[in-house]
């Protein structure tokens, strides 16, 4: 038993072949996480609903943490936007919506670039584990009226507070009009999700070359680099014969600080460099796979399902 009925278990190499448009080999988003935190525990919230860096943190107000997210937002953010600028890169930003609101400047500066924004909900600092259904349903509609309200653009996709979903949020998320789920790190292309109402996919995000995840185990951001360009050419050549798709997840109080610029743009460079790759943003992404794909995989996918019944 694989513990959820959420995405049938799909061998890669036995399912039908996507492509990317112009047949390009690798499908790349690059997703900054513009982030914000509470500084002091908001009234009626339970404590199992604060991240602070993991288990062991200080309690609230806890500056070190809240130090390093304005450190990013006031400084490192302005740095990697112009490796972003310099590579032409369309980025899909990882938004806490309360950013909208408390940094009007970091607002503008993403409008004027025309990124596009898969919701990281409105606080990293308050999770979904522990709402009720109603509670859960209400958080979409404030991110969607949210990003509506500050951007004009409608919520397509959501990345989970800190990666906190709960059992019913795929349904939620359909429920409330968005096609993309970003927790799940399971695969190299987007897959369909079960679903009670609506469409809905899993759009990778992928966990294990997230900046975060290398500076937690203390590894140098030169290995960093390495490791997202090793990926890139095994995706670049397997791409060949199935599209693939790479996301790179930033934080910028991590590589947007002076010691770690220069490999940002390094990696950029490199995959920048090639052919075949298809620079775009998680939307769009899903958009064409909803278009091209969804139908094909969802009849693939319940194929599946049947011959493990008639079993």
């Amino acid at each position: 038993m694989l513990g959820h009925d959420r995405s049938e278990y799909s061998p890669i190499i036995n399912r039908p072949v996507i492509k990317w448009p112009n047949n390009a080999r690798v499908a790349l988003w690059v997703a900054p996480n513009v982030e914000y935190v509470d500084f002091i525990q908001p009234p009626n919230d339970g404590a199992d609903g604060y991240y602070r860096g993991g288990p062991g943190r200080a309690p609230l107000p806890d500056v070190r943490a809240f130090g390093n997210h304005d450190y990013g937002n006031r400084v490192c953010f302005w740095r990697m936007l112009e490796v972003f600028d310099q590579h032409k890169i369309r980025c899909t930003v990882s938004l806490n919506e309360a950013v909208l609101e408390h940094f009007p400047e970091i607002k503008d500066a993403l409008l004027k670039r025309d990124y596009d924004f898969m919701s990281h909900g409105i606080y990293n600092s308050r999770f979904l584990n522990h709402l009720s259904v109603e509670e859960e349903r209400a958080f979409y509609k404030d991110c969607i009226d949210t990003l509506k309200r500050h951007t004009g653009k409608q919520l397509k996709g959501m990345l989970t507070p800190a990666v906190s979903p709960t059992d019913a949020t795929p349904d939620l998320m359909a429920e409330a009009g968005l096609i993309y789920n970003a927790d799940w790190g399971h695969d190299d292309e987007p897959f369909p999700m079960k679903v009670k109402t609506g469409r809905l996919i899993s759009m990778p995000y992928n966990l294990d070359l997230n900046d975060g995840t290398y500076n937690r185990f203390g590894c140098p951001p030169e290995y960093w680099a390495q490791s997202i360009k090793d990926q890139f050419d095994v995706l670049y050549r397997e791409g060949a014969d199935r599209a693939k798709q790479l996301c790179v997840s930033l934080h910028p109080a991590l590589m947007g600080t002076p010691s770690r610029i220069k490999y940002l743009d390094e990696v950029l460079g490199y995959m920048m460099s090639h052919d075949g790759v298809w620079q775009t943003t998680a939307d769009e992404i899903a958009d064409y796979y909803m278009d091209n794909y969804y139908d094909t995989m969802v009849s693939y996918v319940d194929g599946l399902s049947a011959g493990q019944a008639a079993e």
